[in-house]
């Protein structure tokens, strides 16, 4: 059971931003120090990368660990109430996202997905594998 309304749930869930998210956010400052120009929310590819780097062909996922289910995430949480909906709901997040990674490998683009819980006290680590991965993607 619910310890919220659902009326007071279903505000704070339409309250959750899909772009310009703190974790977006930081990224794109890291990227931008190093020297990176890109494009946010390419609408012709597949997936719409929240941010993609044309001389790189590089597209970047920011994920949040629970809207796209992180494995062995302590914040890839199951929701207690709705359980049904939102697991259905989140299978098919996780399903989206494979279709479209595949498509974009296809299509011959680098992917770099980033979860929430990288970002922050890992930074520098961040920081060496955006380096290392865009560096690949130039041959």
């Amino acid at each position: 059971m619910d310890r919220i309304s659902k009326e007071t749930r279903s505000q704070n869930m339409a309250a959750i931003k899909g772009t310009d998210t703190t974790p977006e956010m930081a990224v794109r400052r890291m990227l931008y120090s190093l020297g990176y120009r890109y494009r946010l929310h390419k609408k012709d590819l597949p997936g719409k990368p929240d941010i993609f780097i044309r001389n790189r062909n590089a597209a970047i996922f920011v994920n949040g660990c629970f809207w796209h289910q992180h494995p062995n995430c302590r914040f890839a949480t199951k929701p207690k109430s709705n359980r049904r909906f939102w697991m259905k709901k989140l299978k098919k997040n996780i399903k989206r996202d494979e279709e479209n990674l595949m498509r974009l490998k296809k299509l011959g683009y680098k992917i770099i997905s980033i979860w929430e819980c990288e970002i922050g006290k890992q930074s520098v680590s961040l920081n060496q594998r955006l380096v290392k991965r865009l560096a690949r993607s130039l041959g």
